[in-house]
């Protein structure tokens, strides 16, 4: 394994970067900073908002081999110290953006200031499942996933009343490497961090779609519950919310809501 390498797309608008407060997203399998477009220019003009790109997925280069989901969130503070050295950051992801923040929570957390993860869990699916995606991906090409992905990604309706952002979503997973999507999928297969939780530290939100299949509510509990643990009177430093009629986009899907939730959460964390 190596840790793979991820660019970054600058979502709010043009200035020096260290003017606001900095705010890094990361995308769902399949997707790209696209996903963040909406949500990122709600927060642009409080927070400098950065955007990362999975391996071979919108900017970044693709992977020449496997990486674990651990090495994402290495590449990430690699990629910030490229940008602001040393700089402490609120973190926020969708899905496996998710997962890799929970990584940076568990591996790097003095380096952040909050964290929110969206449409997530500490466990995502089945080996066996994603190993099979990988495999499926890696002969037929990411076309052979939109399909199901559309299923997957939107809730009911969303694609009908938002055709421009599901189309732009859907053809970020169409020009995705397929070899670099097979190895998230492997990396998604080796993560499990449910026994890691308790270590989380970093003022956490976990906010999940009622609609989301792949990742719905009783993840974003099992997250908070998680981290809570080690409080004995109670007194966490996670919380979980639920999103009516949003599917596994929330960022995309409810980008108004998730964006007021995250500007209230962020600046209660501390800017």
């Amino acid at each position: 394994m190596a840790k793979p390498n991820v660019k970054a797309v600058l979502l709010s608008p043009q200035r020096t970067l260290g003017e606001k407060p900095l705010l890094v997203v990361g995308p769902s399998l399949g997707t790209s900073t696209v996903l963040w477009t909406e949500t990122a220019a709600l927060l642009g003009d409080e927070f400098d908002v950065v955007g990362w790109d999975l391996p071979g997925h919108g900017v970044s280069p693709a992977a020449s081999e496997t990486f674990s989901v651990a090495e994402l969130a290495d590449a990430v503070v690699d990629l910030v110290d490229s940008i602001v050295p040393g700089a402490v950051f609120h973190y926020a992801g969708d899905s496996l953006g998710g997962a890799t923040g929970l990584q940076l929570a568990i591996k790097h957390g003095e380096r952040l200031k909050s964290l929110s993860v969206q449409c997530t869990g500490a466990k995502l699916g089945t080996p066996e499942g994603w190993l099979e995606r990988a495999e499926t991906v890696r002969a037929q090409g990411t076309a052979v996933m939109i399909q199901g992905s559309a299923q997957r990604w939107f809730a009911p309706g969303f694609m009908d009343r938002q055709p421009v952002v599901s189309s732009r979503l859907l053809h970020a997973l169409r020009d995705a490497d397929r070899f670099s999507y097979a190895f998230c999928c492997e990396a998604l297969a080796g993560f499990d961090v449910r026994s890691q939780l308790g270590g989380i530290t970093v003022p956490t939100q976990a906010l999940a779609g009622v609609e989301d299949t792949v990742a719905p509510p009783s993840c974003a509990e099992e997250i908070v519950a998680g981290i809570n643990s080690r409080f004995n009177t109670g007194g966490g430093s996670a919380v979980a919310v639920a999103l009516d009629g949003v599917g596994h986009l929330a960022p995309a899907e409810a980008p108004a809501v998730v964006a007021d939730l995250m500007r209230t959460f962020m600046k209660e964390a501390g800017q």
